[in-house]
């Protein structure tokens, strides 16, 4: 009985001082602060384990094609993911505001390896809280289109620079006067 009611009391003593931590503006939640590892750590495994859970629609047919890889291609140059993950094959080439960021927006060759096409189409069209990251069902994109935004960065770590410059050379840049 001892051991529970010393185990009820230290969980009530971490619950009030993490209350007073967080709720007592303590914790610094300005973007040039790197989260403390703990709390970096705690939304890392949230968040895989968040889309391991939800990702579970079934991909369509054909994202392997090369019409879909190349649609894909110019959706995610139209809406602006450059800007965040950059062009695939060039490092450094996404917006200098992205910098600022946190966490840091992943760089597609090293942020697709683990993820499934679903998983992908998840992210993207549900967005991720708390990283910049938006939800493209909420900005209107039809799933046809994340989809084929999905089969692309998937595919981008072997998509060469040439080639994706030339699927999105007829692309506005998001932002852009009508021509």
């Amino acid at each position: 009985m001892k051991v529970l009611s010393f185990i009820g009391a230290l969980a009530i003593i971490v619950a009030v001082a993490a209350g007073a931590y967080f709720f007592g503006g303590f914790y610094n939640v300005a973007a040039t602060q790197p989260d403390p590892d703990i709390v970096r750590w705690a939304l890392e495994h949230v968040r895989e384990a968040s889309i391991n859970r939800h990702a579970t629609d079934t991909p369509p047919a054909g994202l392997q094609d090369p019409a879909t890889i190349q649609a894909g291609a110019r959706a995610y140059a139209a809406r602006g993911c450059t800007t965040c993950h950059g062009i695939p094959g060039v490092d450094g080439s996404w917006t200098k505001f992205s910098e600022g960021l946190r966490p840091d927006p992943p760089d597609l060759k090293e942020g697709v390896k683990d993820l499934t096409t679903a998983q992908i189409f998840w992210i993207v069209k549900n967005g991720i809280n708390m990283t910049g990251m938006p939800s493209f069902a909420t900005a209107g994109v039809p799933d046809q289109e994340i989809w084929a935004i999905a089969a692309f960065a998937k595919k981008s770590p072997d998509v060469p620079e040439a080639d994706y410059r030339a699927w999105t050379a007829d692309v506005a840049p998001p932002g852009a006067a009508p021509k």
